[in-house]
């Protein structure tokens, strides 16, 4: 780990990482889960929301099964003398298992009752409206996982203000400020912090080498331009 970084206080809490075991595309045991945790402390995050994928077509998981896997992961952290505040929500998947979990009021929640979602990277989805209004009408306040790294976006990025009008926030992937992602994800991140619509930023943590490319982009100047062009809201989670 480079020791010279220092996590600034606007970036003193992660919102979006994959860091419970064995549940999703993320941590794929106690141990990854552990040395992951340990890193990001030691990189100087004061808090951790974790966000399992809840996506019906390939990870099934519901409140229960998050929660129980968080508990598990707080006692194993315990035990490892790791000592950092970690709580969960979800990266919900934008489909009918979705709409269901809104209309029942049953989402995961974080902070001032946000909710992180997403949707498919290449297939344009359709009705977006509506799903933000239901959102905005059940009391959520609903934040686009990574608006970066969806190909019919950032091929259009006048499309991005359409998406803030609809009540839209955005979470940034870090990552995606150097080529992590790709040329095209980059060009969108850096449109994203330079026209002042980033809300929150994220790592995304699925695993080790996520991190290693995190400390890195943690350098960049558009990194350190975030703070300037916008106003983050991550402190106050």
């Amino acid at each position: 780990m480079n020791k010279d970084i220092i996590l600034p206080e606007f970036y003193s809490i992660d919102l979006h990482s994959h860091l419970i075991p064995g549940i999703d595309d993320g941590s794929l045991n106690m141990e990854q889960s552990i040395q992951m945790v340990k890193t990001l402390k030691e990189m100087g995050f004061k808090k951790l929301i974790t966000t399992p994928h809840i996506m019906s077509h390939k990870f099934p998981n519901n409140k229960d099964i998050i929660l129980r896997g968080l508990d598990y992961l707080k006692n194993e952290l315990v035990s490892n003398n790791i000592d950092i505040p970690i709580q969960a929500a979800a990266e919900y998947y934008y489909d009918e298992h979705f709409m269901e979990l809104i209309e029942k009021k049953d989402l995961l929640t974080f902070g001032d009752n946000y909710v992180l979602f997403e949707f498919s990277y290449t297939t344009p989805v359709f009705g977006l409206e509506q799903v933000v209004y239901k959102l905005l009408s059940a009391g959520y306040k609903p934040i686009l996982a990574h608006p970066e790294r969806y190909s019919y976006f950032n091929s259009k990025l006048e499309k991005y203000h359409q998406l803030k009008d609809m009540g839209l926030l955005f979470q940034l992937n870090v990552n995606s400020l150097n080529n992590f992602y790709g040329k095209k994800v980059k060009i969108a991140a850096k449109y994203l912090v330079d026209r002042g619509l980033v809300d929150f930023i994220g790592s995304d943590t699925h695993r080790p080498n996520y991190l290693e490319s995190l400390q890195k982009s943690l350098s960049l100047k558009e990194f350190k331009s975030i703070e300037n062009k916008n106003r983050i809201l991550n402190k106050y989670l």
